[in-house]
């Protein structure tokens, strides 16, 4: 048998003070990081800090059925949306065959969430054929071919990628009058009606010609139509253009830097499903501010090409397309050349929560049913707060059995897991903290208690150390070796232990939604922080503490008594003499 190699392992056992710091100041560093960001305090979910509570009823007027496959469709679409906001642990599910449950916790921006959760967006892009401010700015409007007033800010652009156009100006559009109004509405109508203005009126037929025939019937209705829109006034605008189809011509109504405008608007040229992708941008080159950016597909992309191609043969406001989302023009940029390539930018003064929430809305598709908003109800935190003290309670009863075992079992050893239980819930607490406002993350019931449980599993990585540990004294040896020679066959248990662990609640994280997510998420969040805290902080701890007499000359308070442990007597190294031949005879 070969004799053991002398000198002493370069594991853990040397610079041990090493691992100790590092973990310390991760600690410093996490904490100071969670105080800065004002976030000292985990973000709780709807069922500890309460929220809003909205409920969607379904309605079939949009061709398509009340089915269960539409209903999970339009549930993922809200999911997406709601986390596209940042409002994680929102639940999202249905209640019967027709109504959506949606729960929002609190401290988020529900009014936004509101806005956008049930709205089918169903965009189109559609070519104007008459423009005009109303209400009290229709006085200070130039004309109704303007797409601004003296005191709004130009119409947005749209443009290819790098470029942008500039805003054209017309100074031969007519007056605002009553008169002028209705003949500027059927020219409109008649060039729309045109066989090349499908997408786009023709640029020959200005709004100030004089009408060459009676208008029909359809002609006069929406004339009347357009000329009794008052968009500066709620109830008007919400219904304006309400159960037009695609290719019908329409009304609407946009706002532009606080002015409400009337539109005409042309068929549908481009569906808001041909759009691939579109996301906000702020443009750092140039002062255009934010921005949103769009890629259509390939059926998309040449529908563009053609309608931005016509449009820019057209004069003020003729050479606008409006993008029609529900119903409402949230945006009219006009076109000064064709956009091919697939790809177009969004100009205009918009904020960033708005060039955020059209791409929010664009990103995540429509919904195929819309709904009505039924009722919107502020939940309490009442009964979960009687639960989270429960729940609070069970722990600390649990935590100081914990703490009472150790003691009685391991004395001076329960010093050592008692100061790793206290780093790994310091380190549990920050990182819960700072993943609020970080991921989104909110503390809840079933979150609570996958800290509770993970109390026991830290645990059980410090105790299958220490019976390592106990197990290398009774063999003989002294603390210092016995330390060292039982971190290897502890280390391979404890990373088992939590590998299996931390898989099952990976598993749980996929395949489950809403408030059990918290749980697998706490669980597998504290499983991966006790390997770091046994791996830098407890193993270098007892290889200090070996250095220490009170545990080194195995004091019966240590709990690491050779006496009472049964250790053998010390290992010594003895020479083996060869063996003696015998000799027959």
């Amino acid at each position: 048998m070969a004799a053991p190699k002398r000198g002493r392992s370069a594991s853990a056992q040397s610079k041990p003070g090493r691992a100790l710091a590092l973990i310390l100041i991760a600690i410093v560093a996490l904490t100071g990081g969670m105080f800065l960001s004002g976030h000292t305090t985990p973000r709780l979910g709807i069922d500890l800090a309460g929220g809003t509570s909205i409920t969607l009823e379904a309605k079939a007027d949009q061709g398509s059925a009340i089915n269960k496959a539409n209903m999970d469709t339009a549930v993922e679409i809200m999911n997406r949306r709601v986390n596209g906001l940042g409002v994680s642990e929102a639940e999202v599910q249905t209640q019967g065959d027709r109504n959506i449950i949606v729960n929002i916790p609190k401290g988020t921006n529900s009014k936004e969430a509101r806005d956008q959760v049930g709205t089918t967006a169903k965009l189109y892009f559609r070519p104007v054929l008459a423009q005009e401010a109303t209400g009290s700015a229709a006085a200070t409007s130039p004309s109704p071919s303007a797409s601004g007033s003296s005191t709004a800010s130009p119409s947005p652009s749209a443009s290819k990628s790098g470029s942008t156009g500039e805003k054209a100006t017309s100074s031969s559009s007519p007056s605002a009058s009553a008169t002028s109004q209705g003949r500027a509405v059927t020219d409109a109508l008649k060039a729309d009606s045109t066989p090349s203005a499908s997408a786009s009126a023709s640029s020959s037929a200005s709004p100030s010609a004089p009408a060459s025939t009676a208008p029909s019937a359809a002609e006069a209705k929406l004339q009347a139509q357009y000329t009794a829109l008052d968009c500066s006034k709620k109830a008007q605008r919400t219904t304006a253009g309400e159960g037009a189809k695609p290719g019908d011509t329409t009304v609407g109504c946009g706002e532009i830097s606080g002015v409400w405008y009337k539109y005409l608007l042309g068929p549908a040229a481009v569906d808001g499903t041909e759009v691939k992708k579109a996301k906000a941008v702020f443009d750092t080159q140039t002062a255009a501010g934010w921005q949103v950016t769009m890629e259509f597909n390939g059926k998309g992309a040449k529908k563009f090409a053609d309608i931005t191609g016509q449009l820019a043969k057209n004069t003020q406001p003729q050479n606008e397309f409006g993008i029609v989302l529900d119903g409402e023009v949230v945006s009219s940029p006009y076109v000064s050349s064709s956009i091919t390539g697939g790809s177009a930018q969004i100009s205009g003064s918009f904020t960033q929560s708005e060039a955020q929430n059209l791409a929010n809305m664009l990103s995540y598709g429509a919904l195929p049913l819309s709904f009505q908003e039924q009722s919107v109800t502020t939940v309490t935190a009442a009964l979960g707060g009687d639960q989270l003290h429960a729940g609070l309670l069970a722990g600390a009863i649990g935590l100081l059995l914990v703490v009472i075992y150790l003691v009685a079992y391991y004395r001076g050893l329960s010093l050592v897991a008692m100061a790793s239980l206290l780093v790994s819930g310091i380190l549990t607490y920050v990182l819960m903290a700072l993943l609020g406002p970080a991921i989104g993350f909110a503390l809840n019931l079933p979150a609570v208690c996958g800290a509770i449980v993970a109390i026991g599993i830290t645990a059980d990585s410090f105790i299958v150390y220490f019976e390592r540990i106990r197990d290398e004294i009774r063999e003989g040896r002294s603390l210092r070796p016995a330390v060292e020679r039982a971190w290897p066959r502890a280390r391979r248990t404890i990373l088992v232990s939590d590998f299996v662990s931390f898989l099952a609640a990976a598993v749980l994280f996929i395949v489950t939604v809403g408030k059990v997510q918290g749980f697998a998420f706490t669980l597998g969040l504290t499983t991966v922080l006790d390997v770091v805290v046994v791996f830098f902080f407890t193993k270098p701890l007892m290889t200090l503490l070996a250095r220490r007499k009170f545990f080194a000359s195995g004091s019966k308070w240590s709990g690491l008594d050779p006496k009472s442990l049964g250790a053998k007597p010390p290992l010594r190294r003895t020479r083996r003499s060869a063996p003696v031949e015998t000799k027959e005879a």
